[in-house]
């Protein structure tokens, strides 16, 4: 039987790996984790946190408004709040790793908001990828 996830893979641009690097590694937090050796250029790898989870990154494109996502789970109130704002911060500053779109901190969100979700946020990575991110 299913008892997790073990990696979700994103795709972004060839040449934007680096982009990749500085977003899911700096701005996210993510820890970089090494490639097969045949894959080098080709892929980046991160683990979220001690989990076992992973993040994959491959060269692809994407569709520019696709609803197809990722939800990552943040481990309290305050974290996610910090989150959204250091996301918010990378969107603002506009360099090439940083996020297409991000809710801004203290305003909507750009998905439903419900019971179920009450406290979430969204953002599309420089690639276009969507990602959402909650307790």
């Amino acid at each position: 039987m299913i008892s997790g996830i073990l990696h979700i893979n994103l795709l972004v641009p060839s040449g934007t790996l680096n982009h990749a690097q500085v977003f899911y590694g700096d701005t996210l937090g993510l820890t970089p984790r090494a490639v097969p050796v045949h894959m080098n250029g080709r892929l980046a790898w991160f683990d979220i946190g001690s989990s076992g989870q992973q993040v994959h990154v491959a060269i692809g494109t994407n569709e520019p408004a696709s609803s197809r996502h990722p939800c990552f789970r943040v481990e309290s109130k305050e974290k996610l709040a910090e989150l959204r704002e250091r996301v918010w911060e990378s969107h603002v500053k506009r360099g090439e790793a940083a996020p297409r779109e991000a809710d801004k901190p203290g305003e909507g969100i750009r998905g439903d908001q419900s019971a179920e979700f009450p406290t979430r946020f969204f953002c599309r990575d420089f690639a276009g990828n969507r990602l959402e991110f909650s307790i």
